[in-house]
């Protein structure tokens, strides 16, 4: 069976003409066209009026019309609002067809499901979720497993494995340390042998805690409070043995809080990073950020190739554990307005502006 490409359907000015004349609702993710006469683009199956050929001009994407200098009509925003909320529950559809399936729908399957090509439904669900169909089975699948291990506690680890929908054991070990950050077995017992050292330092921000796995810097924490630092640590692994920190890890404390006072200095520490798959992006994104600059969180989606999934990234850099290092700071809204910070705007501001003094004095 021959798989239509819109893309190649509609490559000539004349056949997008024609798409227009249809009001072809198939052209509509291929380009727009705009007129010259009202300064507007549409999506071809608008139901607007039918502008005179002369007039018309068609572009790629919506974003090409704008860079040209034309506004989307009332009619597109209205097309545009309706479009995003049923590609949404279309989406929302195939996330839950992929949640409660053993080894994850095919991707043909899923895109016949809502009706798309699976070359647009891939895109379409990237978009939206900020994940390829493929990375979202992975993580709904490890999820899986950690429901299993949490409820089996008697239970066999294999048993746990294929209930999870791991097609091979094997396999899964391979992997299943980083799909757990250790052992399955170790998880199913609470991580009762995980050791994390942990020291409070102060700065003029206020108290700092660092915290450190076998792997590297597990939490960076920030407050008013030292307690209450320890305290969250504590909900953070709570199975795990928290040691206080020797007098070598207190110059891992003050390397973090000479960094806080004065960014020039440089952060440079292995990080044990714990996240989902999408929120492993979103870090990395951020950690590409250089000190003095600023991000939107539309920028960031854009970067990791979900320019939709703005609010993803957002609560991502609001689930951060690991402050300055992996530097949440610099992401701002789209005015450049400071807002979100999980450690206090005022500490947010407070660190930027330390930044861009630092850049300045250079």
């Amino acid at each position: 069976m021959t798989t239509h490409n819109p893309t190649r359907s509609f490559a000539s000015d004349d056949a997008r003409w024609e798409a227009v004349l249809a009001r072809d609702a198939r052209a509509d993710t291929s380009f727009v066209y705009a007129v010259a006469t009202t300064g507007v683009y549409c999506r071809p199956s608008s139901s607007a009026r039918l502008p005179r050929r002369e007039n018309v001009e068609f572009f790629d994407s919506a974003q090409a019309a704008e860079a040209a200098g034309y506004r989307p009509s009332r009619r597109h925003q209205r097309d545009q609002t309706s479009a995003a909320a049923e590609r949404a529950s279309l989406v929302a559809a195939s996330c839950r067809r992929i949640e409660t399936s053993e080894g994850g729908p095919p991707l043909d399957e899923l895109a016949a499901d809502v009706g798309m090509s699976p070359f647009h439904f891939h895109r379409v669900f990237k978009a939206e979720t900020g994940l390829t169909p493929k990375e979202y089975a992975a993580t709904a699948r490890a999820k899986r497993l950690r429901e299993e291990l949490s409820a089996t506690k008697d239970g066999s680890v294999t048993t746990a494995i294929y209930e999870a929908g791991y097609g091979s054991s094997s396999r899964f070990y391979e992997a299943s340390d980083g799909i757990l950050g250790m052992r399955a077995r170790d998880y199913r017992a609470g991580a009762p042998g995980l050791a994390i050292r942990f020291a409070v330092g102060q700065c003029t921000l206020g108290a700092v805690l660092v915290a450190q796995s076998l792997r590297g810097i597990c939490a960076i924490l920030m407050g008013d409070e030292p307690d209450r630092l320890v305290r969250e640590l504590q909900d953070q692994f709570p199975k795990a043995e928290l040691v206080g920190g020797d007098e070598q890890f207190e110059h891992l404390v003050a390397q973090v809080v000479g960094f806080i006072e004065a960014p020039s200095l440089g952060l440079n520490l292995p990080l044990d990073v714990r996240g989902t798959a999408f929120q492993g992006r979103v870090w990395r994104a951020l950690r590409e950020i250089p000190a003095g600059a600023t991000v939107s969180y539309a920028e960031i989606a854009e970067r990791i190739g979900a320019p939709r999934a703005v609010r993803a990234v957002a609560k991502a850099c609001g689930a951060n554990r690991i402050a300055v290092a992996i530097p949440c700071h610099r992401v701002v809204r789209r005015d450049g307005d400071i807002s979100g910070y999980r450690w206090g705007v005022e500490r947010k501001r407070e660190l930027l502006q330390r930044e861009t003094e630092a850049q300045t004095d250079a």
